[in-house]
């Protein structure tokens, strides 16, 4: 089964693309979906952030505060490492039944840090979406109501944008209209049912 790896900065544009990717028939895999499913209550994985980070990263439901998790992690560095030890494992882990059991000529996973977590041995192809870090930032102040300094905060704890483009073996570069994505996608699509045949 050939695996691409569907990367970028954070508000890139990755979620557009691999809902493209989706209705061209392709099994997409989306690592931020199976993080949110491992951390639901009575999740082993939530209760092991809690050991580690105490209880009032709970809501009064008994949920994972998120959007306090999200501050924290990118407010300190040792956090982040400890959420990502925690959870990267179990997400690979289910990333892989998931794979294991899904059809298609060919699969995308999304995996937003494949480049920082030096993954890029789970997939055979790195599919880089690039987008200006100026695009970034008005993305994020839209979508989740950051301040633009919170938002170059995000982007700082992230690899660089040359070395996520070094890493790609291919590039969606979304600065434009929506047809674009939709072309470069289709482009995409043709050329990885030809791999996956031929392999």
């Amino acid at each position: 089964m050939l695996r691409i790896g569907l990367t970028g900065g954070i508000a890139s544009g990755k979620t557009t693309i691999a809902e493209l990717f989706a209705s061209r028939g392709v099994t997409v895999l989306d690592t931020d979906r199976i993080a949110r499913e491992v951390v639901e209550p009575g999740q082993p994985a939530l209760a092991a952030l809690v050991r580690a980070l105490g209880s009032d990263i709970l809501s009064r439901d008994g949920r994972l505060d998120r959007a306090l998790l999200r501050r924290r992690l990118f407010a300190d560095d040792a956090t982040r490492r400890t959420v990502e030890g925690i959870l990267h494992p179990v997400i690979l882990a289910e990333l892989g039944r998931q794979a294991a059991a899904a059809p298609g000529p060919y699969q995308v996973f999304v995996i937003p840090l494949l480049v920082e977590g030096d993954r890029a041995g789970l997939v055979d192809r790195v599919l880089v979406v690039d987008c200006p870090e100026e695009l970034q930032i008005e993305h994020l102040m839209r979508r989740d109501g950051e301040t633009r300094e919170g938002a170059l905060r995000m982007l700082a704890t992230q690899v660089s944008r040359d070395r996520r483009l070094a890493a790609a073996d291919d590039v969606i570069v979304n600065d434009g209209p929506a047809e674009d994505l939709e072309r470069q996608v289709a482009l995409l699509d043709r050329k990885y049912r030809e791999f996956a045949a031929k392999n």
